[in-house]
């Protein structure tokens, strides 16, 4: 079995308040989940409100699908995301 996480370290210009940065994420979480049955969690950041870094995991017996999952996840954040990603960490274990 291999487990992937994609880590996203994400800029959010157009937030003014957590409350906004929190909309940003429900969203952006709700979109993941119903679309790639993945896990997301904010995984630091969760005091600033133009910041945040996320963990979004996935899980198969092949590593090949596991890596096409969280490549389309990425690509899908960038199109979507109000704002921008700083870094992004592909772990397989």
């Amino acid at each position: 079995m291999v487990i992937g996480l994609l880590a996203l370290e994400i800029f959010l210009p157009y937030s003014q308040s957590l409350k906004d940065k929190r909309k940003v994420l429900n969203t952006l979480r709700g979109r993941i989940q119903s679309r790639f049955n993945a896990a997301f969690a904010e995984l630091d950041y969760q005091d600033k409100w133009q910041r945040s870094r996320i963990g979004i995991v996935t899980l198969n017996s092949q590593k090949g699908f596991v890596d096409q999952v969280l490549q389309k996840i990425c690509r899908d954040v960038e199109e979507n995301l109000d704002g921008e990603i700083i870094l992004s960490e592909f772990h397989y274990y």
